[in-house]
């Protein structure tokens, strides 16, 4: 199943960093997601453009996450080049990441 299905995202840059946050539509799903969505997943899933650090915060009162991506905007937003410098469509392709079903 994807990513998308049990949950959705938001983001924001400052510099050449990235915070995509993933936000449980259910609380229910929170700990599967916590088990399954690690940072070295979604370092792998988005390596192509993340070329620093990925690290996981975790918000269980609110049943989300902030992933905090280092050097994933080309240089920062004034600086690169790239067609989506803010990094929104990576909030995007990260919803599009297969993750295991959680158990009923």
């Amino acid at each position: 199943m994807k990513l998308r299905e049990l949950a959705h995202s938001r983001t924001g840059d400052k510099g050449n960093t990235l915070n995509i946050s993933v936000i449980c539509y259910d609380a229910k799903h929170y700990e599967h997601l916590q088990a399954v969505l690690t940072p070295e997943r979604v370092k792998a899933h988005l390596g192509d453009v993340v070329r620093g650090d990925v690290v996981r915060y975790e918000l269980p009162g609110i049943a989300a996450f902030n992933f905090v991506l280092g050097q994933a905007l080309g240089g920062g937003v004034t600086r690169s080049l790239a067609l989506d410098a803010h990094g929104k469509s990576l909030s995007s392709a990260l919803m599009g990441l297969d993750v295991e079903e959680p158990a009923s």
